[in-house]
């Protein structure tokens, strides 16, 4: 079989990829487990299971190529059961499934609904670890630890090094242990790469598109579709304060949604950092003229623009006037001169490289 050092090879030999040397010092572990996982497991009544190796957890800025080199490896595991799913979304699942287990009566939930996951893979490849939710931080200590123990072999990306997870969370000094687990489960490495790939890809296009028609809509779609590869997109659900966000397409890091969909709702602070926070790209469609029809759509959306700046989140959007032109009249047309200052700002070819 070939490895997955070799084929990385093979990607930058055809031009898909561009040799990068943060990336290359970090193959050699993705190789480590793989070899690992493909060894014959001899079956007998006194033989023990080999011990499982060790994960990795791959941090670093954003767009420096994790997502892409855990698909590459995950695609690399012929005939293992292997499965790679965003944080978030795994998160969801687990709570859905703890809600069906605590139905029966059971009072452990956690350690049948481990069971489960564990008995379905043998390494699982998460995008983005981050906690915001506290209930998430209170159950991911257990349950990883009962993954670990089952020998299900864990791989992640992240933005941040493990001791900054959940920083300043509720009650973070009972997460503690989880970050003391992933340590000593997991090779922790730094993907120090210099360059931004996603960025790479937006430096000097059009990422701001006027007016609404279906010549814009046809350039977004033409945006979503290169930065995604065209791959699939699933939505994805952010819980915050005990409700859902909801992001209709989301696929390694770039989320899209209608700005009805963000602004149009009741949404607050809380929920437009969790998205900032989740997402590296966001794309929003059909931005309506604003005014004093819509006063409510327009603080909200004055709000997640704030968010996605201070986070130096990426937007591309489509949007019924230039910056300057989408709020002329109403209370509140002052305030959003800033705003079309910074949506102006964001559109600029290096924007959120600092």
């Amino acid at each position: 079989m070939t490895t997955f050092r070799a084929q990385y090879d093979q990607m930058v030999a055809d031009g898909a990829l561009r040799a990068d040397p943060a990336q290359e010092a970090v193959i050699p572990e993705f190789d480590r487990i793989r070899e690992a996982l493909l060894q014959p497991v001899k079956k007998g009544l006194f033989r023990r299971a080999p011990e499982p190796p060790k994960g990795v957890y791959l941090w670093g800025g954003v767009g420096r190529g994790k997502s892409m080199l855990m698909d590459i490896f995950v695609n690399s595991l012929e005939g293992i059961d292997a499965r790679r799913v965003h944080f978030h979304a795994f998160m969801q699942e687990i709570h859905a499934a703890l809600h069906e287990v605590r139905k029966t009566g059971v009072d452990d939930a956690i350690a049948p609904v481990a069971r489960d996951v564990a008995a379905s893979v043998r390494l699982l490849a998460f995008d983005e670890m981050q906690i915001t939710d506290i209930t998430d931080a209170m159950i991911v200590g257990r349950l990883f630890e009962a993954l670990f123990a089952a020998g299900v072999v864990v791989i992640t990306t992240s933005n941040r090094v493990p001791d900054d997870l959940y920083k300043h969370g509720l009650n973070r000094d009972l997460f503690v242990p989880f970050i003391t687990l992933i340590k000593e489960k997991m090779e922790v490495r730094e993907l120090v790469s210099p360059t931004d790939y996603r960025q790479d890809r937006l430096a000097g296009s059009q990422v701001y598109f006027t007016p609404v028609n279906d010549e814009s809509r046809a350039a977004m779609d033409a945006v979503w579709d290169d930065l995604t590869d065209g791959g699939d997109a699933a939505p994805l659900t952010l819980r915050v304060k005990g409700r859902d966000v909801v992001l209709p397409k989301f696929h390694n890091g770039v989320a899209r949604a209608r700005f009805h969909r963000l602004c149009g709702q009741p949404l607050g602070p809380a929920d437009y950092l969790a998205v900032a926070d989740a997402v590296r790209v966001l794309m929003l469609d059909d931005i309506p003229a604003l005014g004093r029809s819509n006063f409510n759509e327009a603080k909200r959306f004055v709000t997640l623009v704030d968010a996605l700046y201070e986070a130096r989140v990426r937007l591309v959007c489509s949007a019924a006037a230039a910056p300057e032109m989408l709020y002329l009249e109403g209370e509140g047309t002052f305030e959003f001169e800033r705003t079309a200052s910074r949506l102006r700002e964001m559109q600029s070819e290096d924007w959120g490289e600092a």
